[in-house]
């Protein structure tokens, strides 16, 4: 024992005379009479009680020897997720065979010299004993489990993290999202089940594209597997909310080798249709299921409002407009410029709906909130003097801020550059001051080009929702071949970086050159038609053909479909039961500026429920977002509802429909996933074996067990002990005291 305070030797004599003699003087002449035995218990106590706190002020300090490897613990993580019931380890299945390595090899070995803490991985990080796991948790959460752990066990002595899993990290923070640990213990991962799989076939993939207008259709896209059965062809059905709308013959190129197939379908335009892809199971799959995967297709929703402003009157804005006008889903509003009066300002011809005429009078809308009442925006031969800079901005904001829809075509929109280097030139899908066919031709690949002015689909437009004039990709190639050639084409500049180029067409001089090319600019999207006399489309056809009304239709609800409303619901599509679920609520006034100070009133109905009240939160102050989580439990359709206002004035409404559990994740890809346990142990400075080699972790614990650190100083003046006999000492002077008849 030392003092952390140096106690030198004249002090302590000093000192303890200073003890003794305070003894001996307060029980010299006691109030009462006391016997030698008895004075010298009390002065005995005093002394003690003294020297003890003359001691502890001057901090003494003992060494404590190290404790023994013993005294070292070893956390075992077993994962208990669904995934673990596939029976691929040797004909038993992934927990059995879990069991078998943690009683057989892992607990005998390390039970002798380190402590061993059994937990279950599932969705969270629970003390488990062998005989009560089991394989019931609807995902593994891998990456969470491991830092629980780390701060579970922070402070203390670790040799290691053992880990037992097939390596499906389905847990919130994503698969394979576990980071480098340098600064914790190691984890040594044991690897269940096969790496090669088993029998099975997977949906793995079900997207549903941008609705065409033909009939209302959608195309889904289909991603199936068939792994363990060779080359054998397998069934693929289709079902719209539990009906079966389509049968495939599926018949893969090679064993595991993926297979794309396209399904068209025609939901419901009134109410949500949940579709689903799914494979029958087979007799010798282990995994069924992921043999279906679902996704949902919301209703259309309000009509979309369309803006065209034409440059001068003609026969394609006549043939454009009678085309929108008829579409049942559009409201379209259309200024032409007719010429000047006798003062010479500009004259306009409106035609506009609900009230609209007056706002657009000198040929664009008066004000932003006026504009940006449209969702799309379409400038046919308006050139860079016939609107203002002023308003080619506000454009310009109407797309990228709005998430509106911009199509400029027409050849005086494009004719000397007309609109290069305005607010409008970033926003257009080609560049405007390059109009070398030949580089385009470069950059788009050689096509094989028809007479001059035809159009020919590059392979994104053959199976883009805007040039889906026909069923299939195939015949709509062959239908765009079929149409009249154009009576010109713009010499447009090739496409921007993210732009994408639907259709080509030839120059009479053999340029090369886009006709057709979209791209997404801010929260909006944008288009370019380079072509002139498209109505040609329409009077050089049969007249049963709807060619011309099909590509122009679907052109600007694709443009307008991305425009949102002043209240805006937005969720993640991919949710299963018991997740955690965010839900956004964007609120914006009629300019779709944020409105900061909304109150809103949002409801969700579960499946079979009654709608069930919300409470929302800013997610930030300086914007209109409010936001809220739910966990929704059981799968199905749910419809979120918002209503906001402000103070008693309404804002708006909104409706959004999520569907849970369209994919099961615990089952996707479902063989032994070394890649992540690998990686796991690479990263924390561990290692990987396969349940075969287990015994092997017993070695390597060994290995990284912590150096025994040096004897442990520790001060004794804190010690809770330390006070306590302090306390017992004046106590039981004080005690005999009240006895003995002194106060």
């Amino acid at each position: 024992m030392h003092f952390a305070h140096a106690l030198p030797w004249w002090l302590a004599v000093v000192l303890a005379a200073a003890v003794a003699g305070a003894a001996v003087l307060e029980y010299r002449q006691p109030a009462s009479p006391l016997t030698p035995v008895r004075r010298g218990v009390l002065v005995g106590f005093r002394t003690l009680a003294l020297t003890l706190l003359i001691l502890f002020a001057f901090r003494p300090i003992v060494m404590l020897p190290p404790s023994g490897s013993r005294d070292v613990v070893v956390p075992v993580l077993v994962d208990v997720s669904r995934s673990m019931r596939v029976a691929d380890a040797d004909g038993q299945s992934r927990l059995t065979q879990a069991t078998s390595v943690l009683t057989t090899v892992l607990l005998p070995a390390l039970s002798p010299h380190f402590t061993i803490d059994l937990f279950s991985v599932g969705e969270t990080l629970e003390p488990a004993t062998v005989e009560r796991l089991t394989a019931a948790a609807r995902r593994t959460d891998v990456t969470g489990a491991l830092a629980a752990v780390r701060e579970r066990y922070r402070g203390q002595r670790l040799a290691g993290i053992v880990l037992l899993s097939d390596g499906a990290d389905t847990g919130s923070a994503g698969a394979g999202t576990s980071g480098p640990e340098t600064d914790g213990p190691p984890v040594f991962t044991v690897g269940l089940g096969s790496p090669d799989g088993v029998a099975d076939r997977e949906v793995v993939g079900l997207v549903a594209g941008d609705p065409q207008l033909d009939r209302a259709s959608v195309d889904l896209h289909v991603t199936a597997v068939s792994s363990g059965f060779g080359p054998a062809p397998f069934p693929l059905r289709v079902l719209a909310n539990g009906r079966v709308v389509d049968t495939r013959r599926l018949v893969p190129v090679a064993d595991g080798s993926p297979i794309d197939e396209v399904v068209t379908v025609f939901p419901d335009g009134v109410t949500p249709t949940v579709y689903t892809a799914e494979i029958p199971a087979d007799q010798p799959e282990a995994v069924v299921e992921n043999n279906s995967r679902s996704v949902l297709v919301r209703p259309a929703g309000r009509r979309r409002r369309l803006l065209v402003i034409e440059g001068a009157p003609g026969f394609e804005h006549s043939f454009i407009t009678r085309a929108l006008s008829a579409d049942s889903g559009l409201d379209v509003d259309a200024v032409t410029r007719k010429g000047r009066n006798a003062e010479g300002a500009a004259t306009f011809f409106v035609q506009a709906g609900g009230g609209r005429a007056g706002a657009l009078t000198t040929g664009f809308p008066s004000t932003r909130d006026r504009l940006y009442a449209y969702d799309a925006i379409v400038l046919a031969n308006v050139d860079r003097d016939e609107l203002t800079k002023s308003q080619l901005a506000q454009v310009a904001d109407f797309v990228s801020e709005r998430g509106g829809g911009l199509l400029v075509m027409g050849g005086r929109s494009f004719a000397r550059q007309s609109l290069a280097n305005t607010p409008l030139d970033s926003v257009l899908p080609v560049e405007l001051s390059d109009r070398r066919g030949g580089l385009v031709r470069a950059s788009l690949g050689a096509l094989a080009m028809a007479a001059p002015n035809t159009v020919a689909l590059t392979p994104e437009g053959e199976i883009h929702p805007i040039m889906r004039i026909a069923p299939t990709p195939a015949e709509a190639r062959t239908a765009w071949a079929a149409l009249p050639a154009l009576a010109a084409s713009a010499p447009l500049g090739g496409p921007r970086p993210g732009a994408t180029v639907l259709a080509m067409t030839t120059a009479p001089g053999g340029g090369v050159f886009p006709v057709v090319a979209v791209q997404r600019y801010g929260h909006g999207r944008s288009m370019v038609f380079g072509g002139e006399a498209s109505w040609r489309w329409k009077m050089m056809v049969p007249s049963t053909d709807r060619s011309y009304e099909l590509f122009w239709r679907q052109a600007v609800r694709w443009l307008a479909s991305a425009a949102q409303d002043p209240v805006a619901i937005s969720a993640p599509d991919a949710v299963e039961p018991g997740d955690l679920m965010s839900v956004d609520v964007d609120v914006r006034d009629a300019a779709f500026a944020s409105v900061e100070d909304a109150a809103i009133d949002a409801t969700v109905t579960a499946p079979g429920g009654e709608p069930q009240s919300v409470v929302l939160r800013h997610a930030d102050a300086a914007h209109g977002r409010q936001t809220a989580a739910f966990r929704p439990e059981q799968a199905g359709v749910y419809h979120l509802r918002a209503a906001a206002r402000r103070g008693t004035t309404p804002l708006g409404t909104a409706d959004h429909w999520v569907y849970v559990g369209g994919a099961d994740r615990e089952f996707a890809e479902p063989r032994l996933n070394e890649g992540l346990l690998r990686r796991v142990a690479r990263d924390s400075g561990g290692r990987y074996v396969r349940a075969a080699d287990a015994a092997r972790v017993a070695a390597w614990l060994a290995a990284a067990l912590p150096e025994s650190p040096a004897a442990e100083p520790r001060d004794l003046w804190h010690e809770p002990w330390a006070f306590a006999l302090v306390a017992v000492l004046l106590t039981g002077e004080w005690i005999l005291r009240r006895i003995w008849g002194l106060r």
